[in-house]
């Protein structure tokens, strides 16, 4: 039997008796590799994008134009095939995170993390191979594959393996591994800058977590939902007690095989998913994706050395602002592992968007008075606003980025668990795929007023936290329909009398 491992939460957060498991441990750190293999991405991007010898390969209109002594300041950088470069990644994430949908129900959440490892590793060697833009492209479009199956697969993985009350603190590993991926990307961004073909390594350097994961998955187990779901009652019932360290899980096998005895009742999960009942999950879920990329802050890590090289800063002390941002990145997101199954979803979200709207508004206004078309801002304001982006980062990394797959991946019922959550997916890939696609341009139209666009959607998000948004800490991930749903005050007019 797995030892157990002690962890502070508050007693009586779940009915079903379950300890903290080496097991368990193992198995979410090592799916959530998936997310560093996210995470690097995100961070690799915006870096090779400022590297002159990787302008001059495939851009080379952007690295005259960068270069010219009085082009705009806000606009050096805006270029459809740089955008392109980015985002490609994202539309190939939607498209493969519905295949992953399927995948992951019919053979597992497991294979569907290996598949996931795989599509990164031949992204990554076509991408350190690249010749030419369409080379570079296709690659981009394979690590999508990946990062479409993994964002799929993973954070339900942790969810349906983590006991209740720890549902929480271990499902924001994947988040955390994000967070870690975008500063060793910065990191190596650093050190190849001013290498000759630098660019080659770091794009390459995406394969090192995709290997880890592709190994570490032959470890794993699968979980106990999915094999019960495929008809793998006894393995279920023996992977389940191995996974709790204790023995008596009857209780908990038994919502288990009700969840997965009502979910082959239905023959299309996608058609049940638009009934009246899944609207509160549905919405909420997708929703949540939408607020997550309109805080702006997969701005601030795709483009951030493009972005403090904006400011003023030159190209090397970019990369390493870039760094700053991303450390404070990973420790806020460790604030998020031990508070968020303390405190709640719902006070994290709510505090982090008083304290991102601050930062966000501040920002907006110094860059307004102090950045013109042709200028360098003054030392003491550039430094302020590398502090502001700081303070945003640490808000966003304790509350909207873990939480946007937190949530989405535990309130869910499992008839519609692997459709609600591919939407949940897409959404995030889609909107990510637009603002990256579309950044660039709006801060060479926008100016400093790109920050007061994404301030206003944060108080948006503010006002659905405080009123629309139940909370989940503590909850069985089979029993929410019945626990938060039904008891909201707003949600629980979609089921009917009979509890449908």
């Amino acid at each position: 039997m797995a030892p157990a491992v002690s962890f502070n939460v508050e007693a009586g957060a779940s009915d079903f008796p379950a300890k903290l498991t080496k097991q368990v441990l193992v198995c979410s750190i090592i799916a959530a590799f998936g997310g560093l293999m996210f995470g690097y991405d995100i961070g690799i991007s915006g870096g090779v994008t400022s590297m002159d010898d990787f302008l001059i390969k495939f851009f080379p209109a952007v690295y005259e134009k960068k270069h010219r002594v009085k082009e705009d300041n806000y606009c050096k950088y805006d270029n459809e095939y740089l955008q392109l470069f980015t985002s490609s990644l994202y539309l190939a994430a939607i498209v493969s995170s519905f295949g992953a949908s399927f995948t992951s129900k019919k053979f597992g959440r497991k294979i569907t993390i290996q598949a996931a490892s795989v599509f990164f590793v031949l992204g990554a060697i076509l991408n350190t191979a690249a010749n030419d833009l369409a080379m570079l492209i296709v690659g981009r479009l394979l690590l999508g594959a990946g990062v479409g199956f993994g964002n799929q697969a993973v954070p339900l993985f942790i969810s349906e393996i983590a006991p209740a009350r720890y549902r929480g603190g271990l499902n924001i590993c994947f988040q955390l591994l994000i967070t870690i991926g975008i500063l060793c990307a910065n990191v190596i961004n650093y050190g190849t800058s001013n290498m000759q073909n630098g660019w080659r390594i770091s794009l390459g350097g995406a394969a090192v977590p995709a290997l880890i994961l592709l190994v570490g998955s032959f470890i794993i187990s699968e979980t106990p939902t999915s094999l019960i779901e495929r008809g793998k009652r006894e393995k279920g019932l023996e992977v389940l007690r191995q996974i709790r360290g204790v023995d008596n899980v009857e209780k908990e096998y038994e919502a288990i095989l009700h969840a997965t005895e009502m979910a082959s009742q239905v023959n299309n999960s996608f058609k049940n998913l638009i009934q009246r009942s899944s609207r509160p999950q549905l919405v909420t879920s997708s929703i949540l994706q939408v607020f997550q990329q309109f805080t702006g802050i997969n701005v601030i890590m795709f483009y951030a050395p493009v972005l403090f090289q904006t400011i003023g800063f030159g190209s090397d002390a970019a990369l390493l602002s870039a760094v700053v941002t991303g450390s404070v990145n990973v420790l806020s997101t460790l604030v998020a592992n031990f508070t968020v199954d303390r405190f709640g979803r719902r006070f994290l979200l709510i505090e982090a968007a008083v304290q991102m709207l601050i930062a966000q508004t501040i920002v907006g206004i110094i860059l307004a008075k102090y950045l013109k078309a042709s200028n360098s801002m003054p030392d003491n304001y550039a430094i302020a606003v590398v502090i502001l982006i700081c303070v945003f980062v640490s808000g966003f990394a304790w509350s909207w980025g873990p939480l946007g797959w937190l949530i989405p991946s535990e309130i869910f019922p499992l008839e519609t668990r692997n459709a609600g959550f591919f939407i949940a997916v897409s959404t995030n890939m889609l909107f990510t795929f637009l603002i990256a696609q579309a950044f660039l341009t709006m801060l060479c139209h926008m100016r400093a007023g790109i920050f007061f666009f994404f301030a206003a959607w944060i108080i948006v998000m503010f006002l659905y936290a405080i009123f629309f948004l139940p909370e989940t800490k503590g909850v069985p991930i089979d029993e929410m329909n019945e626990r938060v749903w039904k008891k909201h005050w707003f949600w629980k007019r979609f089921f009917d009398q009979d509890g449908k």
